[in-house]
């Protein structure tokens, strides 16, 4: 396979999003899903709405979320609404929240490693291709997050996140936390996911993860540490896996004093599992060439 294109820029800005999403030449065409993290309730580092707000309108998308599996604000369609009302999503462009009911929209994943179905939120049904803006940081789960969290655990339904986190044990909240497997496993499930909706989706995907805010915690967490590395820039590629792969280089060969910590969080999850995991999938490729577009 040959390399994939990754772009970087680094300046941070709501401007700078759009000019890293065309430079890609591509246009998402119909109903556009923007698929990024609304932010759990007292979380501080999540991308805000007037942060993105260009890159939304832009593709005239809609922002879309799913339900959570796990206690908190955001683990009930009720409570998750509210959230997103206080979090002001819904205030500049439609958001929905794709599993507000039943029943779920099953992937199959044929060649999956360790699922064979997925459970996403019905209403990606709804959309035609999806812009994948994820947030890159530390995950208390899975190491690290980015494109491939955000196409795997991002998309789930509550139920297809139990399954995930369960790898592939059960799908009932209820029962989640008794059966939480071998880590490497649950990594690879994730990839399984994560190359369900990437099927689904046919190529029509654009993925653009923003180095800003960059803590050890997820934003799913309401008491996440305070940012332990500088903002570093943002990328952008056709490729999730690539992407990703170019985000843990960039952490791994940074002179921020701050990475020793994120290195940690990631290599004590074996983070990187995932990206080997779907890699090996083979719907993309570790191999990439950086094109940084400040220096063109």
């Amino acid at each position: 396979m040959e390399k994939s294109k990754v772009y970087f820029t680094s300046e941070i800005t709501p401007e700078s999003i759009v000019k890293m999403y065309e430079t890609l030449g591509v246009e998402l065409p119909g109903k556009v899903a923007v698929k990024l993290h609304s932010g759990e309730k007292g979380n501080q580092n999540y991308l805000r709405p007037e942060f993105v707000r260009p890159m939304v309108e832009k593709v005239n998308g809609t922002v879309v979320e799913c339900n959570t599996a796990y206690e908190g604000a955001r683990n009930s369609t009720e409570k998750h609404r509210e959230l997103i009302k206080e979090h002001e999503w819904d205030k500049y462009f439609p958001f929905d929240l794709m599993d507000a009911e039943g029943p779920d929209l099953e992937l199959d994943i044929p060649n999956g490693k360790i699922l064979k179905k997925n459970y996403v939120g019905k209403d990606l049904a709804n959309y035609d291709s999806m812009l994948v803006l994820s947030h890159f940081k530390g995950h208390a789960m899975g190491g690290y997050g980015g494109a491939l969290k955000q196409l795997s655990i991002g998309c789930a339904s509550s139920e297809g996140k139990t399954l995930i986190h369960t790898a592939g044990v059960t799908n009932k909240q209820e029962e989640l936390f008794n059966n939480l497997p071998e880590q490497d496993h649950f990594l690879e499930a994730m990839a399984d996911a994560a190359e369900s909706v990437v099927n689904h989706f046919k190529g029509n995907i654009v993925y653009i993860n923003v180095m800003k805010n960059i803590s050890i915690d997820c934003d799913c967490d309401g008491n996440a540490s305070a940012p332990c590395m500088k903002d570093v820039g943002v990328l952008a590629s056709l490729d999730p896996i690539a992407i990703d792969q170019a985000c843990l280089d960039i952490v791994y060969n940074s002179n921020d004093e701050g990475k020793d910590k994120l290195i940690e969080r990631i290599e004590s999850r074996h983070g990187v599992h995932t990206i080997e995991a779907a890699s090996e999938l083979g719907f993309g490729t570790r191999e990439y060439e950086l094109i940084n577009v400040d220096e063109q």
